[in-house]
């Protein structure tokens, strides 16, 4: 089994009995998780419990400025969470499509959506290595701690370039590498599943978005995430490893 298979397997199981990363924490509330990373309460009242899962490493709807009708796409967009409220921002004259490879996770996304009454929003099955999304069609691109989990993340920057309008732009939340990991953190499974082992370092993440034509490019971390970090696994001291980082970028 390759290394997508492992992922695709690991959030089907995600996407099927409802535990994220706030598994690892011992947190049974995904809400709780939630408001760590930086949404609110009442937006979170304000959308289907079920899109909650607990994922994530930050709050992309935060940095992504979206215009009332513009159109935005959420790479990897799970149960909807941040589809719902990139909806909200978009309004009605505005478009979101989300995009998961995870068939459970796509099932669990429409569920959500038919228990809301946006219609603005599409879920398209599909890799984010290769998007089922139009050339020059997206103004904004989000997306919450899943490039880590792609091998060839060159190829998904490649795309996301791909399918931006001329000064389209990127809010990414996601994780960075600060410290070389140890052959026992490489090699699991279960880090690579957990948003750490397939973490590249900022310099690395910004000659990627460079190499792909992106200019106005910022990877900010986020110091304060150690906090909700810590709690990913208790084989290692993690937040030695790793930190929630914004990564902005424009196509101009």
């Amino acid at each position: 089994m390759d290394k997508k298979d492992i992922v695709r397997k690991r959030y089907s199981e995600i996407a099927s009995y409802g535990c994220g990363c706030c598994e690892s924490a011992n947190i049974q509330n995904t809400q709780d998780v939630a408001l760590k990373l930086g949404y609110s309460k009442d937006d979170l009242n304000a959308i289907p419990e079920a899109s909650n899962l607990g994922l994530g490493c930050g709050n992309p709807i935060s940095i992504a400025g979206i215009k009332p009708g513009e159109t935005i796409l959420d790479l990897g967009s799970g149960a909807g969470l941040d589809c719902f409220f990139a909806a909200k921002e978009t309004g009605p004259t505005g478009r979101v499509i989300g995009v998961d490879m995870t068939t459970e996770m796509i099932v669990k996304a429409k569920e959500n959506l038919s228990k809301t009454t946006f219609n603005n929003i599409e879920f398209r099955q599909g890799e984010i290595e290769k998007l089922p999304v139009e050339d020059n069609s997206v103004d904004v691109i989000i997306s919450n701690c899943v490039i880590n989990l792609c091998e060839d993340k060159q190829q998904v920057y490649n795309e996301i370039f791909r399918v931006l309008k001329l000064n389209g732009r990127i809010a990414i939340s996601d994780v960075a590498k600060i410290k070389e990991f140890t052959p026992e953190i490489f090699n699991s499974k279960e880090m690579l599943c957990s948003c750490i082992s397939g973490a590249i370092t900022v310099d690395q993440i910004k000659q990627l978005l460079k190499n792909s034509g992106f200019k106005d490019i910022q990877v900010t971390p986020k110091y304060e995430s150690k906090e909700f970090i810590k709690n990913w696994t208790d084989k290692v001291n993690i937040e030695e490893y790793i930190i929630s980082v914004f990564v902005s970028a424009k196509k101009n």
